[in-house]
């Protein structure tokens, strides 16, 4: 029977020739990548692009202009993102961390597990949004954890219900090379993957991954 170490690179290299690289996350700076991490709680990504061109247009993707609007203006902005009153308090909540700690979290010395502590202890910010902004805006090598995550591996046999965000996270981290770039493409190989075949009602019979599932 095959490790979960072997299986799970299999399913990398498997997902990869599928899929092709995903070069996640899109964002031309760190603050616009955070930004998305936060819009993208309880909602799609195309809603959250809709939020993220408004504030460009408003010339507000800066976290000196996040806090300078008022929560309502803010919330204005991003509003096709969804929970825009909650998500304006959360991206100001963000923002005055960023202005305080940004460069330290850039900084390779800085101590990852640390560096995460920090950032769960914003208001807002949970152990998705802290990983895929550790990951994607800092290049930190931090697994992100996500529904599409969970449900593939269930549906796999991997893992079962009771598993918790950071068990699911130490698997990963424990079993996959200790490498950026697979940490990057791996996750976003499984959104993909959520969207295309792992969905909701599974399409087995289109997985890339059929094959561990006879």
């Amino acid at each position: 029977m095959p490790s979960v170490r072997s299986t799970l690179i299999r399913f990398y290299d498997e997902l990869l020739a599928e899929f092709g690289q995903q070069h996640w996350w899109p964002g031309d700076t760190r603050w616009e990548i955070a930004t998305g991490a936060v819009l993208t709680q309880n909602t799609n990504w195309r809603n959250v692009e809709k939020a993220i061109e408004n504030l460009k247009v408003d010339n507000a993707l800066l976290p000196q202009r996040t806090l300078s609007l008022s929560v309502t203006d803010l919330a204005n902005l991003i509003q096709p993102s969804g929970f825009f009153n909650v998500k304006a308090k959360r991206l100001r909540n963000l923002a005055t961390w960023w202005l305080v700690n940004s460069e330290l979290a850039e900084s390779a010395s800085s101590p990852l597990k640390n560096l995460r502590a920090d950032l769960l202890s914003v208001n807002g910010v949970g152990e998705e949004t802290a990983d895929s902004i550790l990951l994607y805006a800092f290049d930190r090598r931090s697994f992100v954890v996500d529904a599409y995550t969970r449900r593939f591996l269930q549906r796999h046999g991997l893992i079962d219900q009771s598993w918790t965000y950071q068990r699911i996270k130490s698997l990963f981290e424990k079993n996959i090379p200790d490498s950026l770039e697979i940490y990057k493409e791996y996750h976003a190989l499984i959104v993909i993957l959520g969207k295309t075949s792992c969905r909701t009602k599974p399409a087995c019979d289109q997985c890339p991954l059929r094959w561990h599932l006879q």
